[in-house]
């Protein structure tokens, strides 16, 4: 303890790393009745807090090591805190990244000077060559997080934290991959203020610090989930094991939907957009809130990183509101008989659709897809209730995995019975009401073979729809359109229609 307090007081980080803000997060803390802290991290010149180990680690190198440069092993943030270091050492610097690497990120690392060598299809591949690397040229290697200099310099962190908040704090989060933060924070904090929790989060699919105390001894994960892929390390270090069996009080598993509802809530309090392994301790200290059922207490959770790939966020935006429960996935059964569909959204009230899929199959039954917004999970079991008392039976799918990946994109198909059928689409407004509106002015004749929205986030939402309209109805059909009030565009010959649908 006292000597990983001096090597963090000691710890040259500010030559590259700012000492970053500790902001308080304003919605988080209302909704969870605690003072939610932020530690900004993903601020940092490279957008996350690896600097710092990897600046600390290669500022106590020997000029002769700094000639004969250093290697290191990373597909990430790591790679940018080493390549960035390098750069400000005047030093040689090789990285070598797993061939499944995105170009995003290994433009990143070879713009700030660094030698990029491609090398497998996994970290362990990319490591194990740069261990070979290393012997080959006698540079020196910087691990990511299984080293006392590299754990020191996260260690800087828990300093900050104390300096910058000196009233009560109940417990900190960090994120765990290999485990440098988690330690060098803990070694600093319980230091001087034992009584402060530090608690890491991992995801549970992820976990391998989580397992290793468990087992007492380091495992190797077969496989880890890539959501949160800056915590995505299939064996934690030596001596980060030693150090979080010691000093950390508690690991807490989140599941991916958790993360998602995270980011969101740093999002709409910041304005920033983490990435995955970044809002891991957001997702940590809201599931600790909860269930230790805290209340006026202080968590401070450090936001790690927020080297987000750009294409995820469409992924995140569809599942935050279901890791925070706002959102529910729900299978309707409804008659097949014209007006039980406007019946059937009658009974769901003014409640925001997010999601709506319907094919025709069945002459007898109709099978619904919904997502729809609740205010809690409660909300959600109160909706089925209802359903099920006016003899339409629903399942809450919100935890089926497959459902939520899959099932939701894939629900249509050819629908042979489906005679006279045209197709339709439509921009509805976004508020509530539009889709009873479009209801009520629609023949009540006329039978719904398909059904599509999705909400998009846009001004207005895309609906497509199937209808049964028999040829001596097609006058009707033109009032219709031309007083519904909406735009909209005849889909009855689009090819893909066709193939897939009609």
């Amino acid at each position: 303890m006292n000597s990983y307090l001096k090597r963090i007081l000691n710890a040259r980080v500010y030559d590259v790393a700012i000492e970053t803000p500790l902001e308080v997060a304003p919605n988080l803390s209302a909704r969870t009745g605690n003072t939610i802290l932020l530690k900004r991290e993903d601020m940092q010149p490279v957008f996350s807090f690896k600097l710092r180990g990897a600046y600390n680690k290669m500022a106590q190198l020997t000029p002769e090591q700094l000639k004969r440069g250093v290697i290191a092993a990373s597909a990430g943030n790591h790679a940018q805190g080493v390549a960035l270091s390098a750069l400000k050492l005047g030093c040689k610097a090789v990285i070598v990244m797993p061939t499944t690497t995105p170009q995003i990120k290994i433009q990143a690392v070879s713009g700030r000077g660094a030698k990029v060598v491609l090398f497998g299809d996994s970290y362990s591949d990319a490591y194990q060559h740069a261990l070979e690397l290393e012997q080959q040229n006698g540079m020196t290697f910087v691990h990511p997080y299984d080293d006392p200099d590299v754990i020191a310099g996260q260690g800087t962190i828990g300093m900050e934290i104390l300096r910058q908040h000196s009233p009560p704090i109940h417990a900190i989060f960090c994120a765990i991959g290999g485990g440098g933060l988690i330690s060098g924070v803990a070694a600093y904090v319980k230091a001087l203020r034992p009584e402060i929790k530090i608690i890491g989060v991992q995801p549970v699919d992820s976990d391998a610090m989580y397992r290793s105390i468990k087992t007492k001894k380091r495992i190797t994960l077969d496989h880890v989930g890539l959501f949160a892929d800056g915590v995505a390390v299939k064996q934690v270090g030596v001596e980060t094991l030693r150090l979080c069996r010691k000093l950390v009080d508690e690991i807490i598993l989140v599941d991916t939907d958790a993360v998602c509802a995270a980011l969101k809530d740093v999002f709409e309090d910041t304005r920033s957009v983490l990435e995955p392994a970044g809002a891991l301790s957001i997702a940590g200290a809201k599931l600790y809130a909860e269930r230790e059922q805290l209340n006026g207490e202080t968590l401070v959770a450090v936001t790690s990183g927020a080297n987000m790939n750009f294409d995820r966020l469409r992924f995140v935006a569809e599942r935050a509101d279901i890791g925070e429960k706002r959102e529910s996935i729900l299978a309707v059964t409804i008659p097949e008989t014209p007006g039980s569909f406007r019946k059937f959204c009658a009974l769901l009230g003014r409640r925001n659709i997010t999601e709506f899929n319907y094919r025709f199959a069945n002459p007898e039954a109709a099978q619904v897809f919904l997502g729809i917004q609740v205010r809690d999970q409660a909300e959600s079991g109160e909706l089925v209730e209802k359903l099920q008392n006016h003899k339409l039976p629903a399942l809450d799918l919100s935890d089926n995995e497959m459902a939520k990946l899959h099932l939701r994109h894939l629900v249509g198909g050819h629908a042979p019975e489906a005679t006279d059928e045209i197709l339709f689409r439509f921009e509805f407004p976004e508020r509530p009401g539009a889709l009873m509106q479009f209801l009520n002015k629609m023949n009540h004749s006329w039978n719904i073979s398909l059904f599509h929205y999705r909400n998009h986030g846009a001004d207005y939402g895309r609906v497509l729809v199937g209808m049964q309209v028999p040829d001596h109805d097609k006058q009707a059909l033109a009032e219709f359109l031309n007083t519904l009030g909406y735009r909209y565009w005849d889909e009855s010959d689009n090819p893909a229609y066709r193939l897939f649908l009609g």
